[in-house]
């Protein structure tokens, strides 16, 4: 349990959704140290596509010297397509070709993957890293101008980004790296979209646009669409920055605060703070619920099958 000192001015026993995957229980500890009651539901997997003919194509190319700028928009992207390559080429000859491309990083976690290869980031981008950024950046810093530019993707392909690169003049090749799945075990995610919809959950909070994107897909098999959007406007939604924003108002879901830093940890803290008034303000709106109904009670975390998170990563 966390102490006194620790859920002062934090959650104060309320209940707090998350769709983490990978860091899930991490995540279940960051809010329970802010005196939340966790409700982790994984809902992505990650598969890497070992067998990936863009991603091997773009190794060719990248060795024969047919590449001038490299995009790196995550870590684990750019830890995978090392990888990848390896299955064809000598890790040597991968990083040697790398060194002699532009290196353009979107945020930290590309930047370390890119260090823990003994390579220097070259450009990085600003926070939020959004492709809003990336894009200036490029302006100010590298002209892509007829240069060969390739993106290495992260699941959802950003279009806006690609666009931003074509009318500037570059000739842009696409390399995604992994794609999204749902998880095989769907059924903590469902429990946890039935909280939301029937009003048992306080605050959600959203790491990835992709999590929008796979909570919303499972929402709307399971005919809850409605009723957990009904049920996020009745909670507080807090979005880890631009990105996760704009997917989820895409599907009709409004935010109620982002992090001044678009991490995992400051999300969580920020989200703490906040609830309490966000909260007090949208109880106190005609036909508001009803302050004492719902997951309000204090007590021990949420638990599916005796664990303070959701199984089934």
């Amino acid at each position: 349990m966390p102490s006194a000192s620790e859920t002062a001015g934090g959650f104060e026993g309320l209940s707090v959704a998350a769709f983490e995957s990978r860091m899930a229980d991490e995540m279940a500890h960051l809010i329970t140290h802010h005196g939340g009651r966790p409700l982790i539901a994984p809902s992505m997997r990650e598969i890497p596509l070992e067998q990936n003919q863009e991603a091997l194509a773009f190794g060719e190319r990248l060795l024969q010297g047919r590449v001038d700028i490299l995009i790196l928009l995550t870590g684990v992207g750019t830890r995978t397509l090392v990888l990848t390559l390896e299955t064809r080429h000598p890790r040597e000859r991968i990083l040697e070709a790398l060194a002699r491309v532009t290196r353009v990083c979107r945020g930290p976690k590309p930047v370390a993957a890119l260090r823990s290869l003994g390579l220097d980031p070259g450009i990085t981008v600003p926070e939020p890293n959004t492709w809003q950024e990336l894009l200036r950046t490029l302006d100010e810093k590298a002209n892509v101008r007829g240069r060969r530019v390739a993106v290495q993707e992260y699941g959802i392909s950003n279009l806006e980004l690609i666009q931003g690169l074509k009318e500037r003049g570059a000739e842009v090749t696409r390399v995604p790296v992994y794609r999204w799945a749902l998880p095989e075990d769907l059924e903590p995610l469902k429990g946890a979209l039935r909280a939301i919809a029937d009003g048992r959950v306080d605050v959600a909070l959203f790491t990835n646009a992709n999590q929008v994107e796979n909570v919303v897909q499972v929402a709307r098999d399971q005919g809850l669409l409605e009723r957990m959007r009904a049920g996020l406007g009745r909670a507080v939604v807090a979005s880890v920055g631009p990105i996760s924003t704009q997917s989820l108002a895409e599907h009709g879901i409004s935010v109620d605060l982002e992090p001044a830093h678009p991490k995992m940890g400051p999300l969580v803290r920020e989200a703490s703070l906040r609830c309490h008034a966000i909260l007090a303000t949208k109880r106190a709106r005609p036909g508001g619920p009803d302050p004492a109904g719902g997951a309000r009670g204090r007590g021990g975390g949420t638990r599916h099958g005796g664990d303070a998170r959701c199984s089934g990563r």
